[in-house]
């Protein structure tokens, strides 16, 4: 996705060709389900990547120039050593277009998937491998890749210098993967965070070098916004290690998928598994962890001696609390979370999480608390809200952190946000910044300015006064009412014309009441 201007306030639902691609690509899929088409779609559009991306650095050894002189341009390895893919003759998109019409498309599509993972061992097992499967109309299949084939047309629009573009690709991917999301509902959000939201915890965390880890890690999006922040910043993307987990084997291909698709190295362990059944990272100690665990899963495994319960047993009913100590039991000495969770968390006592949470504030890990808008998220109308932990709060001088120990900064975010349509919401860029600038001006971070409360918005609350309130991390809470301003009417004056106006209006009700009864009556309906 390409990355916003600064000062854009426009909300990333509103793109260009990406939607045009969708819309044809949507009519193609007949009567397929969503989620099967998903795949149908994302795993052409990978294919088409890296078979562009193997055909530029191909031309570049064909013509032999500088370091490539006396290269030869059919040795896998001069591909491997620049982060490249190798592609097999018959897995290069110009044979699967020149077949896109012959019935045995489906098979070879197939048979391109398995030369592929056949020889690049990092994607043994993650490209669909079923093409050829009855169900699926060739004829539209072949339509498919004929579409997916314009990608490269758009690029010259983009002003690109060369159609391999990893943000261009990358922008059709994740705009298919959010309008699958929506078109799922509730199960495409298994998958997918909206990249608003992701923004907003990496734009808060500010992830710039480190191990970044995501025991749920979905279609990959937080890996994939950490990695465009750091480039964002001047930084090298080679400076985060990447680690993530995944309980859905589908959802896990996406992700290596989503990941390679733009050359970013990534830890997933060897197969997919549930993160509490069995941790694939467990001596991993993380400098930041980024998550959208499921909300409020009641069906999760758990053992009550586990190693991570350190702030209490979290009940069988309600996962919240089980991944809260997950995420800390992975932290380094100077780690620090973000994740989303639903906002019955900031509150419930049920079952022991009140003594949970109580237990966190005691330890003085909460660094910071946002109540988030409703309508974020395709998969529920649950209202969400971001945490932020942190194991250490002390000044530290390297990152230009003050001292925050025994506070907690409150941000009531709720008013912001944008209506795309008339169920879904986004964050602007400037929304983005005001929560993200206001965190970061708490925290003191290197040059920024100095913090304020504003009332109605933002609250930094002692310790104290939070266990003044039975450890109830709301927001609202904390922030207070929103400042009006005075508009210099006396209070007499406004209450006597305002009576006067409810009066006249009342008046007016009873007029209109007497009108509606006597036509009902003419009707021959009066009563």
């Amino acid at each position: 996705m390409a990355r916003p201007k600064k000062n854009d306030t426009k909300p990333t639902a509103n793109l260009g060709f990406e939607a045009k691609l969708w819309l044809a690509a949507d009519k193609l899929r007949n009567n397929m389900d969503a989620a099967e088409y998903k795949h149908v779609v994302l795993g052409l559009i990978f294919l088409k990547y890296i078979s562009d991306t193997f055909e530029e650095h191909r031309a570049k050894l064909i013509a032999g120039e500088g370091d490539y002189e006396g290269a030869n341009p059919e040795d896998p390895d001069e591909y491997k050593a620049e982060n490249v893919f190798w592609v097999p003759a018959d897995a290069r998109w110009s044979h699967l277009q020149a077949n896109a019409k012959q019935p045995t498309i489906g098979k070879i599509v197939d048979d391109a998937m398995v030369a592929i993972e056949r020889d690049n061992p990092r994607l043994k097992g993650v490209l669909p491998k079923d093409y050829a499967r009855p169900g699926l109309d060739k004829h539209r299949l072949g339509e498919l890749i004929d579409l997916i084939a314009t990608i490269t047309l758009t690029a010259a629009s983009e002003g690109e210098q060369t159609h391999r573009s990893v943000d261009l690709l990358g922008r059709v991917y994740e705009y298919f993967l959010t309008r699958f999301a929506s078109a799922e509902g509730k199960n495409g959000g298994q998958f997918y965070t909206p990249s608003c939201v992701v923004r907003c915890l990496v734009e808060m965390l500010a992830p710039y070098k480190g191990r970044i880890y995501d025991p749920c890690c979905g279609s990959g999006g937080m890996f994939v916004q950490s990695e465009k922040f750091v480039e964002a910043h001047g930084g090298k993307v080679g400076d985060i290690s990447i680690y993530g987990q995944e309980s859905n084997s589908t959802t896990r291909r996406l992700a290596v998928m989503n990941l390679a698709l733009r050359g970013i190295e990534a830890d997933f362990g060897p197969e997919h598994a549930d993160t509490f059944r069995r941790d694939l990272h467990p001596d991993l100690r993380a400098d930041y962890v980024l998550a959208n665990p499921p909300f409020n899963d009641s069906d999760w495994f758990r053992k009550d001696d586990d190693v991570r319960w350190q702030f209490g047993i979290p009940p069988k009913g309600n996962a919240n609390f089980a991944w809260v100590q997950h995420f800390i039991h992975h932290l380094a000495p100077l780690g620090m979370a973000g994740f989303v969770l639903a906002n019955g968390s900031m509150s419930s006592n049920q079952s022991g999480e009140g003594d949970i949470r109580r237990a966190l504030i005691e330890a003085d890990l909460v660094d910071c608390m946002v109540a988030l808008p409703g309508q974020l998220f395709y998969s529920t109308q649950i209202p969400v809200c971001l945490w932020f932990l942190t194991k250490n709060k002390g000044a530290d001088t390297k990152r230009g952190f003050r001292d925050r120990r025994k506070h907690t900064l409150f941000i009531d975010a709720r008013k912001l946000g944008t209506l795309i349509d008339r169920v879904h919401r986004e964050l602007t860029d400037a929304d983005l910044e005001k929560i993200a600038g206001t965190y970061h001006r708490w925290r003191g971070d290197n040059g920024a300015t100095e913090y304020e409360d504003i009332a109605g918005f933002c609250k930094s609350a002692t310790s104290a006064e939070i266990a003044a309130h039975g450890f109830v991390l709301t927001p609202g809470r904390y922030v207070g009412a929103e400042a009006v301003e005075d508009d210099g009417e006396p209070f007499e004056e406004k209450m006597k014309r305002l009576v006067a106006e409810l009066h006249a209006q009342l008046e007016d009700s009873a007029k209109l009441e007497l009108a509606i009864k006597a036509n009902l009556k003419g009707l021959g309906y009066g009563g």
